[in-house]
């Protein structure tokens, strides 16, 4: 899952925007993006936080400082626990040519010690977006951790997995039709990146246009109906 190797198997599958969110890390966002520009793919930056629910909430950031920030955030409240490489593999930092400039030390898996509300509100005080991740998953998520989702959360929008349409996922829980939803392939092997998608409307590739559609304004939105790649 090295930079180039998404950036690239993106292409190849036909994507024009995809989102880099490593779990509790933003440290592989701006090589990426950087790859993407030169090759005509534009990279949200972001993040998969893991809260101290141990739910996990995507956040989507515009700038290199907001990204900056928001590391800070998480190097303050993950836990000080060593990654086992022998366990979990490692932990690597590498460059737009694929050299090794630097490794994470503690195991990015553990949640921080911040809830999801707190989470939303760094997330929110530094410019981004916060969105719950598969909501509908068994593990991992809101509805995993607290048994649903809650009615007065606090998000830009949720997230489903492929498992599931919008639709469906709606006709059990309708009290959450004032989100809109994205989906995504949740990749964690390069093989998997576009297997899931969105259309989204947007009259140009930049964070201000993907905010405008989460958020339905303007006529920008995202369709989820077509999200299985074929």
């Amino acid at each position: 899952m090295s930079p180039i190797n998404i950036v690239e198997r993106a292409l190849a599958r036909g994507l024009d925007m995809i989102a880099i969110s490593d779990h509790n890390t933003t440290r592989q966002v701006k090589v990426t993006q950087k790859i993407g520009k030169e090759k005509g793919l534009f990279v949200l930056g972001g993040v998969e936080v893991t809260s101290q629910e141990e739910a996990h909430c995507l956040a989507y950031f515009e700038t290199d400082t907001q990204l900056d920030a928001f590391q800070d955030f998480l190097d303050l409240h993950l836990p000080k626990i060593p990654n086992d490489e022998d366990r979990f593999g490692y932990q690597l930092i590498v460059d737009e040519n694929e050299e090794i400039v630097g490794e994470e030390e503690f195991h990015l898996l553990n949640a921080i010690d911040v809830d999801v509300d707190g989470i939303y509100e760094e997330v929110h005080r530094i410019g981004g977006l916060f969105v719950p991740a598969h909501v509908n998953k068994g593990s991992t998520s809101l509805t995993s951790q607290l048994g649903f989702v809650p009615p007065d959360l606090r998000a830009d929008g949720l997230e489903i997995n492929k498992f599931v349409t919008k639709e469906d996922f709606l006709r059990k829980n309708a009290y959450l039709k004032r989100f809109n939803f994205i989906t995504d392939s949740d990749a964690h092997f390069v093989d998997n990146v576009g297997d899931v998608y969105n259309v989204i409307y947007m009259a140009h590739r930049n964070f201000d246009e993907f905010r405008k559609a989460l958020a339905g304004e303007d006529g920008r939105y995202i369709d989820t109906m077509a999200f299985r790649k074929k």
